[in-house]
């Protein structure tokens, strides 16, 4: 079922959702699954599966030189999709990138999804890789998300990159896109942040989730300001709990937010980061009952790997 079919099912309720991440090549998918089966007690009707791009390992030679080589350390994107919605009956969004794909990589990601009946993706950009200072895309891969988005679109209509096929099974992917509400960090000014957005929404993007962010004032001026620009899908709010110390200067200079002077506070005094880890579990589950009163359509959470916190912050929540 489509994302935007889940919003409308439940009629105002707001839902539950959670994010993940594939684990690095090599490892036991269980350790995914004992992560995901606390959480299916508050019944998400999605999960979304993050996708890494391509990045540079160094092999000894053994002669004193370093062979540079390039690889992708969590793979497994479709699959992992495929075996959550088989062992949970759950719906999966695959995330879609166009930094370290072609576009031809990226049709076949999307046969291949719409084989396996998963009727949402993530259509994002991507980060720079770790040694360039800005985002290049791949030769022959999108440019921006808004390139992504279309393709997509075209895909959903019979439009292949080299063939218009006649099917009467086309694909009909419900494509979500990511907002900022403090910008993206590429962005000259806000205001220029949501004409990008907009401009993602009118190639056939069916909502937005936003970026982490710890104000939920700055959420509610994006949502205003979003609506004000002509853009009326779902905007779905991202949380991640603050777990250790160091987020404290890693999320700024990562992702380029502010963080609350109260919450800076709490963390600071923490002593250990199990202290730190109940800081950021209650600032989320105070963000989460201010948000939930405003009727947002899904409380959305960054578990990254863990799932004790976000178990923590439901449980007070659904």
């Amino acid at each position: 079922m489509k994302i935007t079919e889940h919003i409308k099912k439940a009629d105002g309720k707001t839902l539950f959702s959670f994010e993940i991440i594939p684990p690095k090549k090599g490892n036991n998918i269980q350790d995914l699954y004992n992560n995901i089966d606390p959480l299916m007690e508050f019944n998400p009707p999605f999960i979304d599966v993050t996708t890494s791009r391509e990045e540079y390992i160094y092999i000894d030679k053994g002669n004193g030189l370093l062979d540079r080589k390039i690889t992708r350390m969590r793979p497994g994107t479709v699959g992992i999709c495929a075996a959550i919605k088989h062992k949970y009956n759950v719906d999966t969004v695959p995330h879609v990138l166009c930094g370290g794909f072609t576009k031809e990589e990226t049709e076949y990601v999307l046969v291949d999804c719409h084989y396996l009946g998963i009727d949402n993706v993530m259509a994002l950009r991507g980060d720079a890789m770790s040694h360039q200072k800005y985002f290049t895309p791949n030769k022959g891969g999108n440019h921006y998300a808004t390139d992504l988005v279309k393709q997509i679109q075209n895909l959903n209509c019979g439009k292949y990159l080299h063939d218009v096929i006649e099917a009467n099974n086309c694909a009909d992917f419900c494509i979500g896109v990511a907002g900022y509400p403090e910008k993206h960090l590429e962005a000259p000014s806000l205001q220029t942040d949501l004409k990008r957005l907009k401009e993602k929404v009118d190639a056939g993007a069916d909502y937005v989730v936003t970026q982490m962010f710890f104000d939920n004032k700055k959420y509610f001026a994006f949502v205003e300001a979003a609506k004000k620009e002509g853009i009326h899908v779902p905007i779905i709010p991202g949380i991640k709990p603050i777990a250790v110390k160091r987020h404290l200067q890693l999320l700024p200079q990562v992702f380029k937010i502010d963080l609350p002077e109260n919450l800076i506070s709490s963390v600071e005094n923490c002593k250990t980061n199990k202290d730190v880890r109940q800081v950021g579990i209650e600032w989320a589950v105070q963000q989460s009952k201010e948000l939930l009163a405003a009727g947002v359509p899904v409380l959305h959470y960054y578990s990254m790997g863990k799932s004790d916190n976000i178990h923590a912050i439901a449980s007070e929540i659904f």
